[in-house]
């Protein structure tokens, strides 16, 4: 049985980065699905996905808020925060989100990070996902 290939999810209000994060994370061989919205995300549902990648300024429920539901829902789901902001990301703020990306990032910092919490997360769950 192949593996399959690791859900990537991205969640951001730029229709412009949710085009060249789809590129970048297809090209690196994930899947990719955008959601112009906490909300749109929530409605498709947190099934099925490895990684959860959203950005913190956004109308209605920012990165900060979908992360809590999400480590709520989801506590395994690596979370990875990106904003073109120049927030300041306290400890209590920088809990349960496994990295943090300032726009604009370096891609193959962020696919390094995301290949390198994939491979943790199958080290520690023992199996493939």
């Amino acid at each position: 049985m192949s593996k399959h290939k690791p859900i990537v999810a991205v969640v951001d209000d730029d229709p412009r980065l949710l085009e060249s994060m789809e590129e970048l994370l297809e090209s690196a061989g994930y899947v990719a699905r955008s959601f112009s919205s906490a909300q749109q995300l929530l409605i498709c549902g947190l099934t099925g996905l490895d990684v959860l990648i959203t950005d913190i300024g956004m109308p209605g429920m920012d990165g900060f808020e979908l992360r809590d539901l999400v480590n709520r829902a989801r506590p395994e789901l690596p979370v990875f925060l990106i904003t073109g902001r120049h927030e300041i990301v306290d400890q209590n703020r920088a809990k349960g989100m496994s990295g943090f990306f300032r726009k604009p990032f370096d891609a193959q910092a962020l696919l390094a990070a995301i290949g390198e919490t994939l491979r943790n997360h199958d080290t520690e769950e023992g199996h493939e996902s």
